[in-house]
C-alpha cells in the first residue's frame, strides 16, 4: 500500500452524550472506551500502516486540545486546520485535501470521524488497504458496515453484487429507514450501514466536488490558499469559508458521483452516538451494569450505565 494521509474530522459537538460531552469539551476528547481519548484511538488504530503526517480539521476553540492529544500519541507533526465556522463535512474535507496535496500531489487520504469505535483493528486495517488500492485507480471509496441488526438510527449504502479488487460499485445512499425497511435491507444482504469513513485521492475528491458543486470547491480551495499560517495551525480564511453553503460529503459528492465504491467492513464498528450505544459496547458485570469510576455503590440495580 502506498503512503496514506489520515484526515481526521473533529468538529462535532457530541451533544447526545450531554452532560459528559458538551460544546467546549465534546466526546472525541474524552476517554470513553479506553484510557485514551477517542481522537487518540482514531489515530492509534492506524499504527502499522504506511502513513503521512495527519491532517486534523477542527474548530477554533478546540485547537489546543487537538494539538496536545495528537502530540501525545503521534511522532509526526500534524497539520491542524481551523474552521472559522461549521460548514458540515464536505468543505472541511476539501480544505484538508488541499493540505494533503501539499504533502504529496498524488496523496491518497483516509477520512475518519474522530469519535468512532472499532473493535477489530486488523480487519479495519485490511479494509483500508483494499480501499487504498481502489482509490489509486481514481475511485471514491466508502466503508459500508456489515449490519448486525435492522437499525433505524443509521443511514445505509446499497452496493452492487459485482466485486472487483475487494470493492463493490456504490449504487445509492439511503436515509435512515423505518423498521420495516431496515428489516428488508438486512435480509437482502445488499445494504450496509453508512460509516462516514472514506478513502480517495485528494485530487479525485476535489475534481468531483468541482463537477457537482463548483462554488463550494472554489471557495474551499480559496479559503485554504488565503489561510493564515501560524506555527502550529492553519486558520482558513473567514470571508471565503463563510460564503460556502455547507453540506455533507454524502449530499455534495458521494450521492452524485459515478466513481463510488464500497468496501464492506465487519470490525465491531460503532459511532457511540448516545448513552445507550456506549452501554452496548461497554463491559458489563454480572447484573448487566456498566460501572465507570471507583466511588460507586449499587443496590438492587441492573442493566444500567453508571459513571
Amino acid at each position: 500500500m502506498n503512503t496514506v494521509i489520515p484526515i481526521i474530522l473533529s468538529g462535532g459537538a457530541g451533544t447526545r452524550l450531554w452532560p459528559l460531552s458538551w460544546g467546549d469539551h465534546p466526546k472525541q476528547f474524552l476517554p470513553l472506551v479506553s484510557e485514551r481519548t477517542m481522537i487518540q484511538e482514531t489515530l492509534l488504530r492506524l499504527k502499522g500502516l504506511e502513513l503521512g503526517s495527519p491532517v486534523i480539521s477542527c474548530g477554533e476553540g478546540h485547537r489546543f486540545m487537538v494539538a496536545q492529544q495528537i502530540g501525545e500519541v503521534s511522532d509526526k507533526k500534524p497539520t491542524i486546520i481551523l474552521e472559522p465556522m461549521a460548514k458540515n463535512t464536505a468543505p472541511a474535507i476539501a480544505a484538508a485535501c488541499c493540505a494533503a496535496i501539499k504533502q504529496d500531489k498524488d496523496a491518497v487520504v483516509l477520512v475518519l470521524p474522530s469519535d468512532h469505535v472499532i473493535a477489530d483493528v486488523p480487519a479495519f486495517q485490511n479494509a483500508v488497504k483494499v480501499a487504498a488500492v481502489n482509490a489509486e485507480k481514481g475511485y471514491l471509496v466508502t466503508f459500508g458496515i456489515v449490519p448486525t441488526f435492522p437499525s433505524t438510527g443509521y443511514g445505509y449504502v446499497k452496493a452492487s453484487c459485482d466485486e472487483v479488487d475487494g470493492a463493490y460499485t456504490l449504487e445509492k445512499f439511503v436515509e435512515k429507514p423505518c423498521l420495516e425497511k431496515a428489516q428488508e435491507y438486512l435480509a437482502s444482504g445488499k445494504y450496509a450501514w453508512n460509516s462516514g469513513m472514506f478513502v480517495f485521492k485528494a485530487s479525485s475528491f476535489l475534481e468531483e466536488l468541482k463537477t457537482y458543486n463548483p462554488e463550494m470547491a472554489n471557495l474551499s480551495i480559496e479559503a485554504f490558499e488565503k489561510a493564515g499560517v501560524e506555527t502550529d495551525f492553519i486558520r482558513l480564511d473567514k470571508d471565503s469559508f463563510g460564503k460556502i453553503k455547507g453540506d455533507s460529503i454524502d449530499y455534495a459528492v458521494m450521492e452524485k458521483t459515478t466513481k463510488g465504491k464500497v468496501v464492506k467492513l465487519n470490525a465491531g464498528w460503532d459511532d457511540v452516538g448516545s448513552w445507550s450505544a456506549l452501554y452496548d459496547i461497554s463491559k458489563k458485570d454480572g447484573n448487566m451494569n456498566v460501572i465507570k469510576g471507583d466511588d460507586v455503590i449499587v443496590l438492587d440495580t441492573t442493566s444500567s450505565y453508571i459513571r
